[in-house]
C-alpha cells in the first residue's frame, strides 16, 4: 500500500526530530557548540524536518496550524542559504526546547505502533 504523503512527510519530521535529540543527548549547550559533527548533524536533521514540511499539503498544514510549519521551513531555508550566520545559542535552544515540544504535538498525529 502506498503511503500518503502528508504521513509520510509527518514521519520523517518525527524521525528526524527524534534523531536531533539523540544526537545532543547528554551534552551541554557547551558541548555542543564545541562539536562541528554534532552541530552538522542537528542541521542537516532540521533542515530535511524543513524540507518535509514544505511537503505537507496547504490542507494539512491549515487543519494543523497550532504547530510551526512555517517557523520550520524557515529555519530549513536559514540553515541552508545563511549557513554562515547561525547562531548556536539560537540552534540549542531549538534542538533542546522546540523540538522536545513538537515531538509532544506530532504524537497525536501519528499512527499507533498497531496501525
Amino acid at each position: 500500500m502506498k503511503m500518503n504523503r502528508d504521513l509520510e512527510s509527518l514521519l520523517d519530521i518525527n524521525h528526524y526530530s527524534c534523531n536531533t535529540i539523540l544526537f545532543v543527548s547528554g551534552m551541554t549547550k557547551a558541548e555542543f557548540a564545541e562539536d562541528p559533527k554534532t552541530i552538522a548533524a542537528v542541521m542537516y536533521a532540521i533542515a530535511i524536518m524543513g524540507e518535509a514540511t514544505k511537503r505537507l499539503s496547504n490542507e494539512f498544514r491549515s487543519q494543523h496550524s497550532h504547530l510551526p510549519w512555517k517557523e520550520l521551513a524557515g529555519l530549513r531555508d536559514r540553515l541552508v542559504h545563511d549557513y554562515k550566520n547561525i547562531d548556536l545559542d539560537i540552534l540549542w535552544d531549538v534542538v533542546s526546547g522546540e523540538i522536545p515540544a513538537l515531538l509532544v504535538s506530532l504524537a497525536p498525529l501519528l499512527p499507533k505502533k498497531d496501525e
